[in-house]
């Protein structure tokens, strides 16, 4: 018992997110007006979401039923335990390259642990609040692997768009172009036609909350494209026996009824091997639901949860794959469909989860009929809206940086795969950010007032000292300037513009401190305040430099006359010379506290450091 109360005290000083749906705090008030509005929006996305679902899912290299399960399962928890007002969850665009990569490298099962997986890290990502660190990675590799996402999935529906008689297309890039490539003599004009026609209808199809113009333009508005096209390319099919892969003759139809709970084949040789695959399906899933609910807060003038966001999700991608569902994220597009169509509250989510599931208890077996190069033009257009296109035309007016990171991103996703593109991309980033913050360091001479001699330098440091731009602190710091006859037996370091300082650049400033100290030469640091004044105690070169650290120049140019004299007297008494002590009048002393409009020498006052008043004059 004394052990779990010791757990649960350490659990409770941990900076732990607490377990808050945003449905809690959304129901309150709830009433017949706003239910009405979820469960008009709810029917409404349940309609685009079911050919979205089952083409991502064969897509995945899943069957059709795997998408709708996930969409019906995953997007209700989604909505039920999420950080979002209006987020719709389901099976992404996003996931169909990296989850067809698994299958093919892992086989089914691993794909199960690798969802489950996940999940976990997902969900413990947003336990630890860790929601707020996924905007710290940069908006071109977000675009970078996007884009390159958008292609290989547009990529994969050339076998179906052109009806090309191919078993299984690979994974990789260039095995799917030489595939392509040997089998287009397989082309189905059949299949094309569907295809060709099925992408123009939905490209021009009315929105579903477009409600402008005419009666009936209004009526048809309301049906999602991508429903008519699944209606009319299978009535089409069925009626004229058009010689088209189905779904039928591909997966056997779908089933109908209620997805049943299977346990996966755990292989633990297997899933030591999974640990990357997972990481890369709960990074992404994390950065599509949060971009996703981003775009939601724009458009409703809310804020969501990310830390809830991510429990949610991570809850939803741990329970889907007992039911034979794949990773599910926030999408974009039926959220932005939902919000549109009126949704106030998670509830639409709910609503739009149950409807799939009507949907296959009753109508799962036309889908039979349902032409593959129909779902494979849904798909096409997913990938055509999925990339920013743009950004390629924009990018001769952006940084070197923004492209070079974007581009390696980009292509590094379509040759090889999202981890190796998000790993070199950051590699990237990061590199540019250190040149970045290098160039924006300045260490340069300090005026100096003109009494003061020669044996006295100064430098005016700007920016932020860490390990990336240390190299700037070379000249001052280096040894042969020490030894130099015309050398400065006092270096004074203005920080009052520094703003950061890391351990590496504190190891240099006290390597430094001991070669002067050698050579009998002094050190000053004059302004340094906040996080350079923390570091300068953490590593004890403060307390090492005493009297010597000063609040402003004023301060370190009285200090440096009487660190001259000091040596002077000093070199005196080692020659041998008569020495007369300066009166106590003229002498620079310590005092209690440098005043109100010192902030800096309260601070070296406060903690233990000595600290100057400017020279006081005889009476």
């Amino acid at each position: 018992m004394r052990l779990f109360q010791q757990a649960g005290e350490i659990l409770h000083h941990l900076p732990l997110a607490h377990f808050n749906p945003v449905l809690l705090d959304a129901v309150k008030g709830y009433n017949r007006h706003m239910l009405t509005r979820d469960v008009s929006a709810g029917l409404t996305v349940g309609m685009v979401a079911l050919p979205l679902a089952m083409a991502f899912g064969i897509a995945s290299g899943v069957p059709p039923e795997a998408g709708l399960y996930t969409a019906i399962i995953a997007g209700f928890l989604i909505s039920l335990l999420g950080g979002c007002r209006v987020q719709i969850g389901g099976p992404a665009g996003a996931f169909v390259v990296i989850i067809y990569g698994i299958i093919a490298q892992y086989g089914i099962s691993n794909l199960m642990l690798a969802t489950i997986g996940s999940g976990v890290i997902l969900f413990f990502m947003g336990l630890f609040k860790l929601g707020g660190f996924i905007k710290f990675i940069p908006i071109s590799i977000v675009i970078g692997f996007t884009n390159g996402i958008a292609v290989m999935i547009g990529l994969q529906q050339v076998k179906d768009f052109f009806g090309l008689s191919i078993a299984k297309m690979p994974a990789d890039f260039f095995s799917m172009i030489r595939t392509i490539i040997e089998h287009f003599s397989t082309f189905n004009p059949w299949a094309f036609g569907i295809a060709l026609t099925s992408f123009l209808l939905i490209f021009f199809w009315p929105k579903g909350y477009s409600m402008n113009g005419p009666q009936w333009k209004r009526w048809l508005a309301h049906l999602p494209g991508t429903v008519v096209v699944l209606v009319l390319s299978t009535v089409f099919v069925s009626l004229f026996n058009i010689p088209v892969e189905t779904v039928g003759s591909k997966f056997g139809g779908i089933p109908q009824g209620l997805p049943t709970f299977q346990l996966p084949d755990f292989d633990w040789q297997s899933a030591k091997q999974l640990y990357g695959a997972m990481l890369t399906l709960a990074v992404l899933g994390s950065i599509e639901s949060l971009l996703c609910a981003r775009v939601a807060d724009t458009m409703t003038d809310d804020r969501h949860d990310p830390n809830q966001e991510l429990m949610g999700q991570g809850i939803a991608n741990f329970v889907v794959p007992f039911f034979g569902g794949i990773p599910a994220t926030g999408t974009i597009a039926r959220t932005v469909t939902n919000i549109k169509s009126g949704a106030f509250s998670p509830v639409a989510g709910m609503v739009h989860a149950v409807t799939l599931l009507v949907v296959i208890l009753v109508a799962a077996p036309l889908a039979a009929s349902i032409p593959l190069s129909a779902l494979a033009s849904i798909l096409v257009f997913v990938a055509w809206n999925m990339g920013n296109w743009r950004e390629f035309v924009r990018l001769r007016r952006m940084s070197l940086s923004y492209k070079a990171t974007l581009l390696i991103t980009f292509f590094l996703t379509v040759i090889f795969d999202l981890t190796v593109a998000v790993e070199f991309g950051l590699v990237v980033a990061c590199i540019f950010f250190l040149i970045r913050m290098n160039n924006i360091t300045v260490v340069e001479p300090a005026t100096l007032p003109f009494h003061m001699p020669d044996t006295v330098e100064a430098w005016h440091i700007r920016g932020a000292l860490f390990f990336g731009s240390i190299s700037k602190l070379e000249h001052v710091t280096d040894p042969h300037r020490l030894m130099a006859a015309d050398s400065a037996k006092i270096v004074i370091l203005d920080f009052s513009d520094l703003v950061n300082i890391d351990n590496s650049a504190m190891d240099q400033i006290e390597v430094f401190v001991r070669a002067l100290h050698r050579h009998h030469h002094e050190l000053i640091i004059a302004g340094a305040a906040g996080h350079p004044l923390r570091q300068l105690e953490r590593t004890g070169i403060a307390q090492a430099l005493g009297p010597n650290l000063v609040p402003d120049m004023e301060f370190a140019m009285a200090r440096a006359d009487l660190v001259l004299e000091e040596l002077a007297l000093e070199e005196r008494r080692t020659a041998g010379a008569p020495v007369e002590e300066p009166a106590p009048a003229a002498a620079v002393e310590k005092v209690e506290t440098a005043g109100a409009d010192a902030p800096a020498a309260q601070d070296a006052q406060a903690h233990g450091t000595p600290v100057l008043t400017q020279e006081k004059k005889p009476d």
